[in-house]
C-alpha cells in the first residue's frame, strides 16, 4: 500500500519538494505519493485534518503556515520548540509530532564544506528563517552572532536563546571577522542587500544565503569580497531528507538529488 504525504503552502506551484521525495522515494525503494497542496489562507487546520482522515501519513509546511503548524501540533521535538515553527509534521493515531528540520539541513549542507566547531558565525536576519536555524548551528558548535535591520529583533531572538548567541547591529559590525556569513533574510527577492562591511569574511570565509536559483546582491557582494559562495539548494534537498528520515527511519543520499536539481 502506497503511503500519502504532502506539502502545504499558499502559493505552492513552485515547490520542488515533489520531485525531490520522489527521487528519495525511487533511491530508497519506499512506496510513496508526495504532492504539493495549495491551502487558503484561513483554511490551513481544516487542510490537515482532511489530510489527517484520508490517512496521510504526514506533511511539510512551507509559507506562510509555519507558525500555524507549530500552533496546530499536540507533540513538539527539541528544535521545533525552539524554532517557534513547524516545516514537517507526523501524523501517528491522535498525535501530531511537529518538527522542523530547516536548521539541520542547513548546517548539514554548511559542513560539507566546513567544520562549524568553534566558527565564528553571523546570522543576518531575525525573523522565521534564522529562528530555524539557531539551535542546529549552536549544537554544531558554531560562535553565533546575529545582525538584523530592527534591532529589537535580534535583541528578541538572543533573550529566546539565553544569552547563547550574540547581538549586535550592523554598525558594530566595523572591525569584526567570521568564518562563515548566513543570509536568513529575504533581501535577495527584492534586489536588497544587507548593510554588511566587506570586511567581515575572514580568508576562506564561506557566505551562504538561503535563497536558491538566483544570483542575490549578498551572493554577488560576498564574492567581490573574497569569500566563497553557496545558495540554499542544499539546504532545501537536507532537510527534505530530515523529514523523510523522520517519516520512513531511512536517510536518502542527497548529493545525486541536489546534482540533478542544479541548473
Amino acid at each position: 500500500m502506497t503511503d500519502k504525504y504532502a506539502v502545504i503552502g499558499n502559493p505552492i506551484a513552485h515547490s520542488k519538494s515533489p520531485l525531490i521525495h520522489q527521487m528519495f522515494a525511487e533511491q530508497t525503494g519506499h512506496d510513496i505519493s508526495y504532492e504539493a497542496i495549495l491551502a487558503p489562507p484561513d483554511g490551513f487546520a481544516a487542510t490537515v485534518e482532511r489530510l489527517r482522515m484520508a490517512g496521510y501519513c504526514g506533511c511539510n509546511i512551507t509559507v506562510p503556515f509555519k507558525f500555524d503548524a507549530f500552533q496546530l501540533a499536540t507533540k513538539l521535538t527539541e528544535r521545533a520548540a525552539a524554532a517557534q515553527a513547524v516545516n514537517t509534521l507526523k501524523f501517528d493515531g491522535a498525535t501530531m509530532l511537529g518538527d522542523n528540520t530547516d536548521g539541520a539541513g542547513l548546517v548539514r549542507d554548511i559542513e560539507r564544506r566546513m567544520v562549524l566547531q568553534a566558527k565564528r558565525v553571523l546570522l543576518i536576519g531575525a525573523g522565521g528563517a534564522a529562528y530555524g536555524v539557531v539551535l542546529p548551528l549552536l549544537q554544531a558548535g558554531a560562535e553565533l552572532t546575529v545582525v538584523n535591520r530592527t534591532p529589537e529583533k535580534a535583541q528578541r531572538l538572543g533573550l529566546a536563546f539565553a544569552g547563547k548567541v550574540a547581538v549586535c547591529s550592523y554598525r558594530e559590525l566595523d572591525g569584526l571577522v567570521f568564518d562563515c556569513v548566513i543570509n536568513a533574510t529575504s533581501s535577495g527577492l527584492f534586489g536588497e542587500m544587507p548593510e554588511i562591511p566587506d570586511s567581515i569574511f575572514a580568508p576562506g570565509a564561506w557566505a551562504y544565503d538561503m535563497m536558491y536559483g538566483k544570483q542575490t546582491p549578498f551572493m554577488a557582494f560576498a564574492r567581490k569580497s573574497g569569500a566563497q559562495v553557496v545558495d540554499g539548494l542544499g539546504m532545501l534537498v537536507e532537510q527534505a531528507a530530515e523529514a523523510f528520515f523522520l517519516w520512513r527511519g531511512v536517510r536518502p543520499d542527497t548529493m545525486p538529488v541536489i546534482a540533478a536539481l542544479r541548473p
